[in-house]
């Protein structure tokens, strides 16, 4: 296991190597959700939800949906749809043991991001979920999420990796199948074609 030969210990050696932080990007970080990132919610067909277990565990989740998915219920609270997927559960399970949780909001063809933090608790309310049905199917539960803090993440690391540029995208020849990695990684007496049957079945199947 690579060790490194000049690492960071202490919060004194980040900031000498960070320096001084912007005073606006220190005061940006509001505690609600105001009319800017109302309207970039309602706008947000995917994103990205990190948990931690009591013992430390990470989770970082996606989550996608039509524009708007996330609904917001008052400046201080959203909800999140769960929709049908892995049956894993690993946000859930985490949210029960430590409710913290950090949010990413992407918008395509947008460079910035918003971040939201709070904590969160699951809930089954059928008014709640009524609101978040697609094709007359509602989720089976909804994630609260009681907001902590709000802002808006600039958009150097869209710009550096070329996400939203086309002619910027590598080539994927080559990469493995998701089909392929899963009978791997789980170490499948099942062939690769019978995992991709069931894949593309979820996929076009199982979206709600």
């Amino acid at each position: 296991m690579y060790q490194p030969r000049m690492p960071i210990t202490s919060a004194d050696e980040v900031r000498a190597v960070l320096g001084t932080p912007f005073q606006n990007q220190l005061n940006k970080i509001i505690d609600h959700i105001d009319e800017h990132c109302a309207a970039w919610i309602a706008r947000t067909p995917f994103i990205v939800i990190s948990s931690i277990s009591a013992h430390g565990a990470m989770d970082v989740s996606p989550k996608g949906d039509p524009p708007g998915f996330v609904r917001v219920l008052d400046p201080n609270t959203i909800a999140i749809p769960d929709r049908s997927g892995n049956h894993r559960g690993d946000t859930f399970f985490n949210i029960l043991e430590n409710p913290s949780v950090g949010i990413v909001f992407i918008i395509p063809k947008r460079r910035e991001v918003v971040r939201v933090n709070g904590l969160a608790t699951l809930a089954r309310d059928p008014d709640i979920l009524n609101q978040m049905a697609v094709n007359g199917k509602t989720p089976d539960l909804a994630l609260i999420v009681h907001v902590q803090e709000v802002f808006f993440h600039c958009g150097k690391a869209m710009i550096r990796s070329g996400l939203w540029e086309p002619e910027r995208w590598g080539p994927i020849d080559g990469l493995p199948t998701y089909a392929q990695a899963l009978r791997d990684h789980a170490r499948s007496v099942d062939t690769v074609e019978v995992i991709q049957a069931r894949i593309d079945q979820s996929e076009t199947e199982r979206l709600y």
